[in-house]
């Protein structure tokens, strides 16, 4: 109301970052005890978050010294706050927690962060013959419109566990357990890992139509 009066308008706090609530398989994915605060998928370019060393992976636990319970909290609180005001957030980095101090800036008119078009063509992408977890994949570099880092999913097989988990064709892989991933290979292999140290689930980080996000899927399973 206050805002109203003064400025005819309302502006809400903002620390640049796309967050996704901490799934309980994704903090396992992540060697969590459990699964509190919001989770970091992609801080936006040049924001307070970037500048303060906020990272994509990074748990957000707390926001002056206040508990964050999950990813919508976070939302609210910040949101409630003003352009301008300096925040202490605890973060969860690497394995151990940090405090980092921001200024807030003012949160943009269109949330059109990191997004892109779909229905991306493929151009002599090179079939992927092993289909692990429910997906076909191909480098991202080899499929027109996917850009040149990760690796882009080809085929999602319906009632596999990639498809249980939102997984769609034109997604690209640009992590698996915290590795940056360039080809099918690397994957395979990030999985296989995974399996071997008894791990019951891997963490991908994914960039799709909708921005950059985390899923955790099965190592188990093939």
């Amino acid at each position: 109301m206050k805002q109203l009066r003064d400025k005819g308008s309302v502006t809400r706090g903002w620390i640049g970052v796309q967050i996704q609530p901490l799934t309980k398989d994704i903090a396992d994915g992540m060697g969590l005890k459990n699964a509190d605060g919001a989770l970091v998928a992609e801080p936006a370019p040049n924001s307070p978050a970037v500048k303060a060393g906020i990272k994509s992976g990074d748990v957000i636990v707390a926001v002056n010294g206040e508990k964050i319970v999950n990813a919508r909290e976070l939302t609210r609180r910040i949101g409630g706050m003003s352009p301008g005001a300096t925040v202490k957030l605890s973060v969860l980095q690497g394995g151990s927690e940090k405090t980092v101090n921001l200024t807030l800036g003012e949160l943009p008119a269109e949330a059109a962060l990191n997004r892109r078009g779909g229905g991306s063509q493929e151009r002599n992408a090179p079939a992927a013959e092993d289909m692990m977890l429910g997906l076909q994949l191909a480098p991202a570099a080899s499929v027109a419109g996917s850009g040149n880092d990760g690796v882009v999913v080809t085929r999602v097989m319906p009632d596999g566990p990639a498809a249980e988990r939102g997984f769609k064709t034109g997604d690209v892989i640009l992590e698996v357990a915290g590795k940056p991933v360039a080809n099918p290979a690397d994957v395979r292999k990030a999985i296989e890992d995974a399996r071997k140290d008894n791990k019951r689930t891997v963490l991908m980080r994914v960039k799709s139509g909708e921005g950059t996000r985390f899923v955790a899927l099965p190592a188990g399973r093939a």
